[in-house]
């Protein structure tokens, strides 16, 4: 039987830690359940999911939809894109049949982009590869979680490329629907001898299909619309995230209008190991940001210790307590802490 193969490929790179990570998992569920429930994606459609951050890797291998169980989405530290579409062809050099003389293949795959940032990487050869190999074989649809997006290496993707403005959890609701009967209305096309590709309209003040040709190119290889730190709990030696968004204050200073950038804490987020396994590692501490411009710092998520962001000789972020003498989870050292005044440069993570 032909297969309608659809593919999730989803950013889980440090600015999607918290709430933007639980809607995503949420909204798969919510996807599963009601396709689970149509009679012509049962027949026909297959998921897998994929995730990337410094690096890529399957969460779910491409399988029968009834079989399909939703997962867990892993946090990892920066946002290659490049990792992410060469995982992702090749998942689609290994699953899809191809149409032969003797017997008529998949139908075009599906693939379904998430993703909030900005690549840390360089992606150019990546997008050729995609452009040369897969474009007029497979059906993606880019998906920007919000305005930071560097929507222009996704118009070098695809020309379905859409603006989510995730504002609230109503708005979550609708787009997850939204992904859902375009999935349906798929499947029925397939089973009518159709495209096999058709979406739904668009949630009004929800979603919007972008116009990027006047956009200018972003560069760069950090996510600059969040600061994220890596940070260990001295207790238990969990690791956990602490995570910024820029924001932008406008003064007036002797008649000049200045604009001040800051970035405001959302919150510290505990993750696993997987972490580290789904991290840049040749990006370690490859940018630094100066402590004025951090409004607000948390507790310890883990233990509870009442400051979560303390900083070691050697550079790396721990939570500290009441103890006297404090010893860093990162590299064994111990040494007595204290609040101290002035401005000083931290190392985060590409976000």
């Amino acid at each position: 039987m032909r297969k309608l193969p659809i593919y999730f490929l989803i950013d889980v790179s440090e600015s999607m830690v918290g709430e933007p990570v639980q809607q995503v998992e949420e909204g798969i569920a919510h996807i599963i359940k009601a396709l689970k429930q149509d009679p012509y994606a049962l027949e026909t459609v297959y998921i897998s999911v994929l995730v990337f951050a410094g690096q890529a890797r399957t969460l779910v291998p491409l399988q029968e939809l009834i079989q399909f169980y939703p997962p867990r989405l892993p946090i990892g530290g920066g946002t290659s894109l490049s990792k992410g579409l060469g995982h992702l062809m090749y998942e689609l050099r290994k699953n899809t049949v191809c149409t032969t003389p003797t017997q008529k293949g998949d139908w075009k795959p599906i693939i379904y982009l998430f993703t909030d940032g900005v690549p840390t990487d360089e992606s150019k050869t990546a997008i050729a590869e995609w452009q040369q190999q897969w474009a007029r074989k497979a059906n993606l649809v880019a998906i920007a979680f919000g305005q930071e997006t560097d929507l222009q290496v996704l118009q070098q993707l695809t020309e379905n490329v859409f603006l989510f403005k995730n504002t609230s959890p109503k708005q979550y609701t609708d787009f997850f629907a939204w992904v859902t009967a375009s999935i349906r209305t798929s499947s029925i096309s397939v089973d009518n001898n159709g495209s096999g590709f058709e979406l739904s309209k668009l949630p009004e003040n929800v979603m919007e299909k972008i116009d990027l040709n006047k956009l200018p190119a972003t560069q760069g290889v950090v996510d600059d619309n969040f600061a994220v730190f890596t940070a260990k709990c001295q207790r238990s030696q969990r690791p956990y995230l602490i995570k910024y968004r820029k924001d932008q204050q406008r003064n007036d200073l002797m008649g000049l209008d200045l604009e001040t950038r800051y970035y405001q804490l959302v919150g510290a987020f505990t993750v696993d190991n997987t972490y580290f396994e789904l991290s840049d590692k040749t990006a370690t501490f490859s940018q630094q940001i100066a402590s004025d411009e951090l409004v607000g710092f948390p507790s310890c998520p883990s233990c509870g210790n009442q400051y979560g962001f303390s900083v070691c000789t050697c550079g790396h972020v721990h939570c500290t307590g009441t103890e006297q003498t404090s010893t860093c989870p990162w590299c064994g050292q111990t040494g007595n802490y204290g609040l101290g005044g002035g401005n000083m440069d931290l190392n985060r993570s590409q976000g």
